[in-house]
């Protein structure tokens, strides 16, 4: 379990779609804050500085980082296969993720809406709980499927693996994977994607890169979000800019809003980009991790 969110304790992800359930046991993972406290003048505490960089009572950090390891490596196991699938179906694959209330669901929506009758469309949506945002996207006419995490704060390839086995009749097109609403534990997790992308509110604070620089590092593209209320903020998108790139120098960023479409065309270009580039990729020259 995520010593830090709880992730996996008590409970498996449940797969939702046609009635039946797939259950995935916990796995064990550590991630957050160093085993040992570490005092600084100011009287900070600080628990990121030993190798395993979490915290669990009884669990010694080389412990955690063999635990880490092991998980992580049958991850990565399950996102070739997934990789593999994508390519042979000839899908662009992306993986999206934020933290809550990023506006992350309206915009997929919207994205959606625009894009439907233009190219073959999936989507997995992952919560803890609820498949509410699932039928919001399947009210735009793409087909969903809803993975309930229980207490995981994120999805993993095995999951992801069940879930685009119903898409497995769709050849081309775009698949999106919302991520459950969390900057820390998805950023560990390779589901098979072509590329995370990181979406961020402007309304969350320009520091968040730094806050969070596992993630920001780990996504290809930021999406920069809700700019139509800058005017509204105290904001500076420049700063904000500036620490991304200081986690990921060659980040993209777009600033979009889907309420009032501002960068929107943007964002689509950039999918129908992506999308041609797989297309032309024949599925025997893809990646394999």
């Amino acid at each position: 379990m995520c010593t830090v969110c709880g992730c996996g304790e008590g409970e498996g992800a449940r797969l939702e779609g046609d009635g039946h359930e797939h259950h995935h046991h916990d796995h064990g993972h550590q991630h957050g804050h160093d085993h040992g406290h570490h005092h600084h003048d100011h009287g900070d505490l600080h628990f990121g500085h030993g190798p395993a960089r979490a915290h669990a009572p009884g669990l010694s950090q080389e412990r955690m980082v063999a635990i880490e390891q092991d998980i992580l490596s049958e991850n990565d196991r399950y996102a070739v296969a997934n990789r593999a699938a994508f390519a042979a179906r000839g899908q662009f694959v992306l993986n999206l993720v934020s933290s809550p209330g990023s506006g992350k669901t309206t915009l997929l929506t919207r994205t959606l809406e625009v894009l439907n009758g233009e190219m073959p469309l999936a989507v997995v949506e992952g919560d803890q709980q609820t498949s509410n945002d699932a039928d919001r996207i399947r009210a735009t006419g793409a087909p969903a499927v809803q993975i309930n995490t229980g207490k995981g704060c994120h999805l993993d390839a095995h999951m992801v693996g069940h879930a685009v086995e119903r898409f497995a009749d769709l050849t081309g097109g775009l698949v999106l994977i919302e991520n459950v609403g969390n900057l820390v534990c998805p950023a560990a997790f390779d589901l098979g994607e072509h590329h995370k992308v990181a979406i961020l509110s402007v309304t969350e604070g320009e520091d968040k890169p730094l806050k969070y620089p596992d993630m920001f590092h780990a996504a290809d593209l930021l999406l920069l979000n809700k700019v139509d209320l800058l005017p509204h903020l105290d904001f500076d998108v420049e700063r904000c800019i500036d620490y991304a790139r200081r986690v990921r120098p060659d980040i993209e960023v777009l600033q979009v809003s889907a309420r009032d479409g501002s960068g929107m065309q943007a964002w689509l270009d950039w999918l129908r980009a992506g999308l041609a580039r797989v297309a032309a990729t024949p599925a025997s020259e893809a990646p394999a991790a």
